[in-house]
């Protein structure tokens, strides 16, 4: 039997990277799936996706920083698949490379807004729904740039640092309401983004691959596979804990 058969899972920012890898490997163990992503027509081709693998999958366009659309895409995978188990909480942007005192009012609150206020909303909607189903599990969308500091992208990394304060506080706040929260914090990671950025400024690659001590970056799916484990019963014990996915770079 499949891991997740009969369960439902929701990942914001599935329309492309990281978040496709995860709806892809949710519903290969058997979940049914809501996409959310501010990105319609990915959204709707990683629906495509999952359903040519036989699987099921609904697509809400959301964008994360409203409450209101937050709570109508929570309800509405509650309302067509009858239940609410997993959550991946992925939706987020970069942030350009640049100092504090460059970094503008304007792109520090809509970094804070789409990946750290995102990340509360979703679990502000997510829980209540968990809760009715007797628990759940939910994976939040860190950085290794939310463990350590980093000479450049100020308010990613505040907003990062921020999830994983999150995580922390809320995975003690429902322990034992059977609801476990924990983090993702993967490092430079080989998505649709990265790649389009090489395409431009291929001398970065050697950089890149160089900061892991693997010499390598990691493929969308291997950050997939550790947000799908966080969510079985293997991990059923491991709660409020900020994972790097990295190649040991933090380990540093």
């Amino acid at each position: 039997m499949k891991r997740f058969e009969g369960k439902v899972a929701i990942v914001t920012g599935g329309a492309s990277g990281i978040g496709r890898a995860a709806t892809l490997a949710f519903a290969g163990e058997g979940a049914k799936v809501v996409v959310a992503d501010v990105v319609g027509p990915g959204g709707e081709e990683t629906v495509r996706m999952v359903k040519g693998l036989g699987g099921e999958a609904l697509f809400v366009q959301t964008d994360v920083s409203k409450a209101e659309e937050v709570k109508a895409m929570v309800d509405r995978a509650v309302e067509v698949f009858g239940r609410l188990d997993c959550a991946f909480n992925n939706a987020g942007i970069v942030s350009p490379d640049v100092s504090v005192s460059r970094t503008t009012e304007e792109s520090w609150d809509r970094m804070i807004a789409i990946n750290l206020k995102g990340v509360f909303l979703c679990m502000k909607y997510e829980i209540p729904k968990m809760l009715k189903g007797g628990g759940g599990s939910i994976v939040n969308m860190a950085s290794v740039m939310g463990l350590v500091g980093d000479g450049g992208h100020p308010a990613y990394a505040a907003s990062k640092h921020g999830v994983v304060g999150l995580t922390k506080t809320v995975a003690l706040q429902y322990a034992q309401a059977k609801i476990r929260v924990n983090a993702v914090c993967p490092g430079v990671i080989r998505t649709p983004m990265v790649t389009n950025l090489l395409a431009e400024k291929p001398d970065l690659k050697p950089f890149m691959d160089a900061i892991s001590p693997m010499k390598r970056m990691a493929e969308a799916e291997e950050v997939a596979r550790v947000v799908v484990f966080l969510c079985t019963e293997d991990a059923s014990y491991i709660n409020g804990h900020a994972l790097p996915i990295d190649g040991g770079s933090v380990a540093r």
